[in-house]
C-alpha cells in the first residue's frame, strides 16, 4: 500500500514539473502578453533615458505590446537599480544601467541590493571613451599644456566631472597620477550643468562620454583634448587619446547594459535578448546611436555583460579605495 501511495506522488510530482515545463515554455514563446517596464534610474535629458526609449518603441511596433519607460532617479543610479532587483522575476521588469553600476558598490556600501546576485545580466548594449574638454578661449590646446600650467601652479587648474566618483572623476584621477601633476575637480549633478560650466568658462576642464561632448565639440563650443579609449573615438578621429599622449593604462569607458531581476525564467531572458539584438542590428539604429551619440555598439551576450560588470567593478574598486574617494 505504502509503495504504491509513494507511485502516486511520484506520478503527481512528475505530472506538476511536466506541466511546469510546458506553462514557462509557452511563457517563453508567448512574451510579452502584457506591458514591460523599463526601469531608468535616472532624469530624461541624458544618454541613458533616449537610449530606452528608442529600444522601447522598436520592440513596441515589432512585438504589439507596450514597453513602458519608468524613470525612477536619484542615489546615482541606485534607487532605480534597486527596484528592479526586488521585482517580481517574471521578465517583465529591465532596468537600463550606465558605467556608475560598476562604481556604486564600492562608493556606496549600503546598498540595498547585491549588484552580483540581485540581477540577471541581459547584455552590454554599447560603449564610448570619455572626452576631455575645454573652452576655446582657454590656453589649452594639449593635455600638454595642462600639464605645464598644473606643475607650475598646483591645485590651480579646475575640472568638472558629472559628480564624486564617477568614472570620468576616476579616469582623471588615474591621469593626474601618471602625469605627476595635480588638478582640482569640480563635481557637478549630472552631464548637463558639467557641459554649461564648461561652455560658461567657469571650469578649466570637463570630461564627460563622447556621446555627450562631441556635439558641443562638432559646432566649437568646446575644443576636445584628449579621449579616454584604447583607439581614438570614431565621432572624434583628430583628438588624440591619453594613451598617446604618454599616460600607461589611463582607459576608461563609459558604458550602457541592460538588467533584470534574478531568478527570471531563462526562456523569457533568451526571447528577450533576441528581440533586442534584432533592434539593435537595424540600420536606423546602429547610424542614430553610433554616428550621432558616439556608441561603440557591443550587443554582448548575458555572460559577457557579467564579466565586463564584474570586471569593471573589480578596477574602480581599486582606484577609490587607494585615493581615498568618498561620493
Amino acid at each position: 500500500m505504502m509503495a504504491t501511495n509513494s507511485k502516486r506522488r511520484a506520478a503527481v510530482f512528475a505530472a506538476m514539473a511536466l506541466c511546469s515545463g510546458l506553462s514557462i515554455g509557452a511563457s517563453a514563446q508567448e512574451f510579452p502578453v502584457k506591458p514591460v517596464r523599463f526601469i531608468v534610474p535616472f532624469p530624461p535629458g541624458g544618454t541613458v533615458d533616449p537610449l530606452a526609449r528608442l529600444i522601447g518603441a522598436k520592440l513596441n511596433a515589432a512585438l504589439g505590446q507596450q514597453f513602458i519607460v519608468d524613470n525612477r532617479t536619484g542615489g546615482s543610479g541606485t534607487i532605480g537599480t534597486g527596484i528592479a532587483a526586488k521585482a517580481n522575476p517574471d521578465g517583465y521588469t529591465y532596468v537600463f544601467v550606465f558605467d556608475t553600476h560598476a562604481v556604486n558598490p564600492s562608493l556606496l556600501p549600503d546598498l540595498s541590493f547585491d549588484t552580483q546576485k540581485d540581477l540577471a545580466p541581459v547584455m552590454l548594449v554599447g560603449r564610448a571613451p570619455y572626452g576631455i574638454i575645454t573652452h576655446p578661449s582657454k590656453p589649452y590646446k594639449t593635455m600638454g599644456d595642462v600639464v605645464k600650467l598644473a606643475k607650475a601652479k598646483p591645485d590651480t587648474v579646475t575640472y568638472g566631472t558629472v559628480g564624486a566618483g564617477s568614472l570620468g572623476h576616476l579616469a582623471l584621477t588615474l591621469a593626474s597620477q601618471a602625469g605627476g601633476f595635480k588638478i582640482v575637480h569640480v563635481p557637478y549633478k549630472g552631464g548637463g550643468p558639467m557641459t554649461v560650466a564648461v561652455m560658461g568658462n567657469q571650469i578649466d576642464l570637463g570630461i564627460g562620454s563622447t556621446a555627450l561632448v562631441t556635439p558641443f565639440v562638432n559646432d566649437g563650443r568646446v575644443r576636445a583634448l584628449a579621449t579616454t579609449g584604447d583607439a581614438r573615438a570614431a565621432t572624434l578621429p583628430n583628438v588624440p587619446t591619453l594613451l598617446e599622449e604618454g599616460y600607461k593604462g589611463v582607459t576608461a569607458y563609459a558604458w550602457w547594459g541592460i538588467f533584470t531581476t534574478a531568478r527570471t525564467p531563462p526562456a523569457i531572458l533568451k526571447k528577450f535578448h533576441g528581440e533586442v539584438v534584432k533592434v539593435l542590428n537595424q540600420s536606423d539604429v546602429r547610424k542614430l546611436l553610433g554616428e550621432q551619440l558616439g556608441m561603440e555598439l557591443v550587443v554582448s551576450s548575458p555572460e559577457e555583460l557579467r564579466q565586463w560588470t564584474s570586471n569593471e567593478m573589480t578596477r574602480w574598486a581599486r582606484v577609490i579605495r587607494d585615493n581615498n574617494i568618498k561620493p
